[in-house]
């Protein structure tokens, strides 16, 4: 079965930038949705962002005009792009990547990568 490994959280300054990405760990087909969800401690899960097959992008109230969700078609690896941190977002970012082939759906989640932003 195809993994999505995580990378690129880490400690960052308030107002400062990370880039995470979610690679797979082979071939995947078929991809309709992929997104980004968060969880910071003792808070529900949240999803952040959402991007579509057809290249439409969402995002919650939160981080409307701070992140950005992209995914590379060459080789799937999705991204989540964010700038101007604030404390607030600190939590273990999550991707999902969900499709269906011939075989079925699917729906895969990456193992978390922490994000901490603090001065």
């Amino acid at each position: 079965q195809v993994q999505f490994v995580e990378s690129g959280g880490g400690l960052v300054q308030p107002g400062g930038s990370l880039r995470l990405s979610c690679a797979p760990s082979g071939r995947i087909l078929g991809i309709r949705l992929t997104a980004w969800y968060r969880q910071a401690s003792g808070e529900q899960r949240e999803l952040v962002a959402t991007l579509t097959s057809g290249g439409d992008r969402n995002y919650s109230d939160s981080v409307k005009g701070r992140f950005t969700i992209s995914r590379n078609t060459a080789n799937n690896t999705a991204y989540l792009q964010m700038n101007s941190l604030k404390v607030e977002d600190t939590a273990v970012y999550y991707c999902n990547v969900g499709g269906a082939v011939w075989g079925g759906e699917y729906d895969y989640w990456g193992q978390g990568t922490q994000v901490t932003v603090s001065s």
